[in-house]
Parts: structure tokens; sequence; C-alpha cells
């Protein structure tokens, strides 16, 4: 890790992948990562959907940035 926000940016990708799989998958962890549950006031199963574009922009954000430095 040559640059210090490598470790940064992997973050990134870790933590949209999580919300990526909290669309799909029902665990103690991805419960508590949801963003839907942070920003709406009623979440639900409607709202986990808005998991998915969250996690695709953040881990994309984040893929983006580690490749603009190679």
């Amino acid at each position: 890790m040559n640059h210090p926000d490598t470790f940064i940016n992997l973050l990134g990708i870790a933590y949209g992948m999580l919300l990526i799989a909290a669309t799909f998958v029902r665990s103690g962890l991805t419960e508590a990562m949801r963003i839907d549950a942070l920003f709406v006031r009623d979440y639900s199963e409607k709202t986990r959907p808005a998991n998915l574009l969250v996690g695709v922009l953040v881990a994309g954000y984040g893929v983006v940035s580690l490749l603009s430095r190679a």
C-alpha cells in the first residue's frame, strides 16, 4: 500500500459490497449496516433496494479511485 488513501478506498469497496449483500441476504451483519434504515423513517422490505443503489455507488467510487492511481 503505497498511498495512504488505499486502505480507505478498500474499506469503501468492502462497505459497498456489504450494502449490495444487504439487498439480498438477511443476516445480523447486513441488517445492522443497512443504509435505508438510517435515512428512511419507516424502512421496510420496500426500501431495501436503496442499499443496492448506494452499495454500487460506494463500491464503484472506491474502485475508480484505486484505478485512477495506477
